[in-house]
């Protein structure tokens, strides 16, 4: 495999999580200037597609979105599940789900 290639879904995750950082950022700030507002959809959706770290991450440091419940709970939810695939990739990647089940 292409060096690049193989760091690819790493770059992918670093981006979409500073991405989600950045737009809570931003809608926070929008929010307290009277601006048009980043639609609750997409905050839910760039956590979604990975950036659930970098989403609980803007959550807590621009104190933003943290009394929806779906926020509050479904984005920490989001993170384990994403963990939890991730660690399932790597295991069987590694071999290592083989020998769970043998």
């Amino acid at each position: 495999m292409e060096p690049l290639l193989r760091y690819a879904p790493l770059f992918y995750l670093l981006l979409i999580n500073l991405a989600a950082f950045a737009v809570y950022g931003a809608d926070k700030w929008k929010a307290r200037h009277d601006r048009w507002r980043v639609p609750e959809k997409t905050l839910l959706l760039l956590a979604l597609l990975g950036g659930s770290l970098g989403a609980l991450a803007g959550m807590h440091s621009f104190h933003h979105k943290t009394r929806k419940w779906y926020f509050r709970f479904g984005i920490p939810v989001l993170l384990v599940l994403q963990l939890l695939g991730a660690a399932a990739y790597v295991a069987w990647r590694t071999g290592s789900l083989d020998a769970l089940f043998s």
